[in-house]
């Protein structure tokens, strides 16, 4: 069976220069989880790191932190669909909400649960996912300030996770700016101005993010050390703390070029040939992997003379024919990963997860 192997020091590493970083300029943040898809055991470690707020896009891993820590603050990071208020009362301390009618149920059923429950306003800077547009904003807060157990902690956005529009300090000001007007409207205080992700921590570091950003949400640093800007790994951190095993099943020389009529394959790929292939082979090797647990172009093999080829639904197919090693069947192959593969491999019942 194919395994994950999450490395402890490694992951402390990331963790202490992340948090050292933040005190030094006076945010607060929190750790992103969605990629670990609720397994208990990395999340044990990640919280025994004394983080003390854990973000999620899914509700049942955010239960899964209250099992583990009842005192962990649990943020959920995306608009609550209606039929999950329940559960978003009982497990999430705080939601990221756009929609009036849907703070209207999570506030009654705040009041069933004699619960206080708190809402980050998401607006709209240009990536075109969540968001109300803020020349809306004013008469947004004015339905919900008053909404008996709804307390409103923040306003944020998302940027980069849609479109790909990145962060810019202009931005960023735009969105202080918003909280601004809100506090002299309202005559309130606005804790959190929750603007920053993994992708604003290069504009941290540059001196370059406003004051009145105070918050900041981290899953792909803190799990893979990189600077999303340059996709290098950040000075200081350790890089990936996840690498990907894999065993050999198969190793033969065959042609590189299919032979027969080509038509698509379950995928809806249609192999181009190459004219120069024609005649040539290719030292092959299957691996006990597939697309049923990621995709090819989110695997990047340890053995750099390797080149991933393709994969079907269970199998994947690598060109071994460039490596100094001596490949055997049963030999493991190891791959660091990209973050959507993580993402991926995680959430597949068929990998198996190990802690080192």
């Amino acid at each position: 069976m194919a395994y994950i192997e999450l490395y402890k020091d490694k992951l402390k590493k990331n963790f202490d220069f992340l948090d050292a970083l933040f005190k030094q300029h006076g945010k607060e943040w929190a750790a992103v989880t969605k990629m670990l898809c609720g397994n208990r055991t990395y999340l044990e470690e990640v919280i025994g790191l004394g983080i003390k707020e854990i973000c999620d896009s899914r509700i049942s891993n955010l239960k899964e932190v209250k099992s583990i820590d009842s005192s962990v603050q649990t943020v959920y990071i995306k608009p609550p669909a209606q039929d999950m208020v329940e559960d978003i009362i009982s497990y999430a301390d705080v939601s990221f909400n756009t929609e009036f009618a849907t703070i209207q149920l999570l506030s009654d059923e705040a009041v069933k649960q004699k619960k206080k429950h708190k809402i980050i306003i998401m607006i709209e800077l240009g990536d075109l996912r969540e968001g109300i547009m803020g020349d809306h904003l004013i008469v947004f807060y004015e339905k919900i300030v008053n909404l008996p157990n709804i307390e409103i902690s923040g306003i944020g956005t998302n940027l980069n996770c849609l479109n790909g529009v990145l962060p810019s300090q202009d931005k960023l000001i735009q969105l202080s700016l918003y909280q601004q007007l809100v506090e002299f409207k309202f005559n309130i205080d606005i804790p959190w101005v929750t603007g920053g992700t993994s992708v604003i921590i290069p504009l941290l570091m540059q001196h370059q993010v406003p004051d009145g950003v105070n918050h900041y949400r981290v899953g792909e640093t803190l799990f893979f050390g990189n600077n999303l800007l340059t996709e290098e790994t950040i000075d200081g951190m350790a890089g990936s703390v996840l690498q990907l095993f894999s065993q050999i099943i198969e190793i033969t020389e065959k042609p590189k070029v299919p032979i027969g009529y080509l038509a698509e394959n379950p995928s809806g790929e249609v192999f181009k040939v190459d004219e120069k292939d024609f005649g040539e082979n290719m030292h092959r090797a299957i691996l006990d992997i597939g697309l049923l647990d990621v995709s090819a172009e989110f695997l990047i093999p340890k053995d750099e003379n390797i080149t991933v080829v393709g994969a079907s639904s269970d199998m994947l197919v690598i060109d071994i024919g460039e490596s100094e090693k001596d490949y055997k069947v049963g030999d493991i192959i190891s791959f660091d990963l990209k973050y959507m593969g993580a993402l991926r491999l995680l959430n597949s019942d068929y990998i198996d997860k190990k802690l080192v």
